[in-house]
């Protein structure tokens, strides 16, 4: 068996990351807002990629947004499942529209993955903007931190 025959043979090992993979935090998001089932393979993969969007955009907040929560791992985890949600609401409405005709397949998907990826990096310009205007607003505060009370 040649080298190739045998790389083609060996099945590739897929990595599935479950809950007890990811913090605590993201933990408590998922029975708070009681996420669904369906959704916690997407949920867990979005929390594992996105990590390094939502430290770089953590490190950018002022300490007093910072401080309407507790640590890092609550505005990732809140980062995650925002963009959860609007992932899949996006590629539903993607599901539903049309290629354009003066579209190719290629240009397409292309474009579909352009805009995915401003649909996920508005979700984590909304969260920041949320926690600027919630420091200011005790009862907008009290709702942030009442998903991570135990």
């Amino acid at each position: 068996m040649s080298d190739i025959e045998k790389k083609e043979d060996q099945t590739i090992e897929e990595v599935k990351f479950t809950l007890d993979d990811c913090s605590p935090e993201l933990r408590q998001v998922v029975e708070f807002e009681e996420v669904p089932e369906e959704l916690l393979d997407m949920l867990i993969n979005v929390y594992k990629a996105s990590e390094p969007t939502s430290r770089e955009a953590w490190d950018q907040l002022p300490a007093s947004a910072q401080n309407v929560l507790d640590n890092f791992e609550q505005f990732h985890a809140l980062i995650a499942l925002s963009q959860s949600y609007s992932g899949v609401d996006f590629l539903g409405e993607m599901q539903e529209t049309e290629k354009p005709s003066d579209m190719t397949d290629e240009e397409y998907t292309d474009y579909k993955a352009v805009m995915l990826d401003k649909v996920l990096h508005n979700c984590v310009k909304d969260m920041c903007k949320q926690l600027k205007k919630a420091r200011r607003n005790p009862p907008m505060k009290r709702e942030f931190q009442e998903i991570f009370k135990k």
